[in-house]
């Protein structure tokens, strides 16, 4: 079985995020969504809100598991038996960072592969950061996020 892993903060979740999940399942047998915790990013859900939101946006991948995680990503690598982490790619900026963390990863556990996906040009240009200052300034992100995750924006706003 190929399993692999998308570990992020989808804070909040976006049609980027949903497009990265959707390709990878076609590509692996499991993909174990992962939501971490960052404390360098001041996040506006709580890693089970985040987990919650991704299930409910999910529900039509069936080889798609949601969880949550804390701690170096390598270690739940080994956890979980996976065979490789996806990671997207908007920009030259995420080349620069995901590059850096991918040989990071690397060096901590030899067998864990990176495999970099780019979104379609549609959604190149999303951000759960800029989402969250278009909501927070009162704009519409209805058509960057599935309908369930702007209402929670919106609440977490207004």
């Amino acid at each position: 079985m190929r399993t692999v892993i998308y570990p992020g903060s989808f804070d909040p979740v976006h049609h980027g995020h949903l497009e990265v999940i959707e390709r990878a399942s076609r590509l692996c047998d499991e993909v174990v969504v992962a939501v971490a915790s960052n404390s360098e990013k001041n996040a506006l859900f709580t890693s089970a809100e985040r987990v919650a939101l991704l299930e409910e946006t999910t529900t039509h991948i069936s080889n798609c598991k949601i969880t949550s995680f804390q701690g170096l990503l390598v270690d739940f690598f080994r956890q979980t038996e996976a065979n490789a982490v996806v990671r997207g790619l908007r920009a030259v900026s995420d080349f620069e960072y995901e590059f850096q963390m991918a040989l990071m990863n690397r060096s901590l556990n030899i067998d864990l592969e990176t495999i970099f996906l780019v979104p379609s040009q549609e959604r190149i240009f999303l951000s759960s950061r800029i989402i969250k200052e278009v909501a927070r300034l009162e704009g519409d992100i209805s058509e960057l996020v599935p309908a369930v995750v702007k209402d929670a924006v919106w609440k977490k706003f207004h």
